[in-house]
């Protein structure tokens, strides 16, 4: 009986994370996680200072001009946390990410949010 349960109970968690992923920006748990192209161009400014190339890739680990094959909402989210980790320490920091998915109509997004 355990031995036909636990596969059964994996395989509907699965079904129902894919389920999920179908209908959030992130899709963490699709099966087929680059059905979605995003590329991007960044720009950051911290503390005034607007960020080279080299040191936004330093601070943000991705390249100011990029491409990813995941859902954009995966560069959204590393830009978000990066900036939540560090405005505690001080930083006033914007950041304009202007990006296309599968080359469609141009989007942008903003840090910080706008209320």
């Amino acid at each position: 009986m355990l031995r036909t349960l636990i596969p059964l109970l994996l395989f509907a968690f699965q079904l129902g994370a894919i389920v999920y992923a179908r209908f959030v920006p992130t899709r963490y748990f699709c099966w087929a996680p680059f059905d979605t192209q995003t590329d991007y161009v960044a720009k950051a400014t911290v503390n005034g200072h607007e960020l080279t190339a080299a040191e936004f890739r330093e601070r943000y680990r991705r390249p100011l001009r990029g491409f990813d094959n995941r859902s954009p909402q995966h560069v959204i989210d590393m830009l978000q946390q990066i900036e939540e980790k560090r405005a505690p320490l001080g930083d006033r920091a914007t950041v304009e990410l202007k990006y296309r998915v599968n080359g469609k109509a141009p989007l942008e997004w903003h840090w910080p949010p706008s209320h």
